[in-house]
């Protein structure tokens, strides 16, 4: 909610994720301070060439994970392809190769559930387009510490199968467009 201080932003992403990406960090000005942490489900064997690609259109810095990395404002951060991403408690990053959570690794759940015990009610979960239920749980588990949820509104979404499951388990404070969410993102961070 506007006027509350969150430290960090965590989204799950998709089918249709990568072009959600491009619309929601486009729009996000370059003083925008809370760090952004996504998994995007991708193949077990992508490479990351498509960062430095799309990274050129985004005002903030956007970059893979690293082990062990420490969690800064103003960056983006996104699951290598074949880790689950973790968040530790002194706020850096260790990547997993545990098995697949809901056929996927990296996994939402992962994410979401170990971003909630660090941050807890100073976190934001976003569950956008998707084909599973994967960050239905994890949403859940944030809301229940005390954080902020939203989800893409499903009748807006590439594929509507992750929001919708997202919303019914988690019953989240906001159900928004993307255009939506940007504008909720700016306000929460003092930005309009």
């Amino acid at each position: 909610m506007p006027g509350k201080r969150y430290e960090a932003i965590v989204i799950g992403v998709s089918s249709g994720g990568m072009e959600a990406m491009k619309f929601l960090f486009s729009a996000l000005p370059r003083e925008f301070s809370i760090p952004i942490i996504v998994v995007q489900h991708m193949s077990p064997h992508s490479d990351s060439q498509w960062i430095s690609v799309v990274k050129k259109n985004f005002p903030l810095e956007f970059k893979e994970a690293d082990e062990k990395e420490k969690i800064l404002p103003g960056h983006i951060y996104i699951a290598p392809p074949n880790y689950h991403l973790l968040v530790e408690a002194d706020r850096s990053f260790s990547l997993s190769v545990e098995p697949k959570v809901n056929y996927a690794r990296p996994a939402i759940d992962v994410l979401f559930q170990t971003a909630s015990m660090v941050y807890k009610e100073k976190l934001i979960g976003i569950v956008l387009t998707g084909s599973n239920h994967d960050g239905a749980e994890g949403l859940k588990q944030i809301k229940v510490c005390g954080g902020l949820c939203i989800v893409q509104d499903p009748a807006t979404a590439a594929s509507s199968y992750m929001p919708q499951a997202a919303l019914e388990a988690a019953q989240p404070q906001y159900v928004l467009s993307l255009k939506k969410v940007i504008d909720l993102l700016k306000s929460i961070d003092g930005l309009i």
